[in-house]
């Protein structure tokens, strides 16, 4: 499939971003009942942290 550079990027984008939504649905499942807010945006932060250290040690190329 050979896209305009403008398109690609922005559907790599979207992969990345879906991908990071599936990884907090997987877990989210895991854990069920959160007992408040706070938790559930500790799991996020956990979550986009680990994302982000993903990110820094390999090419996005490699992600999505």
């Amino acid at each position: 499939m050979a896209l305009p550079e403008k398109y690609r990027r922005r559907l790599r984008t979207t992969n990345m971003q879906e991908r990071l939504n599936e990884e907090i649905r997987r877990r989210e499942r895991v854990i069920r009942i959160f007992p408040n807010d706070e938790s559930a945006l500790r799991l996020m932060g956990a979550l986009l942290a680990e994302f982000n250290e993903t990110l820094g040690r390999a090419p996005l190329h490699q992600h999505g």
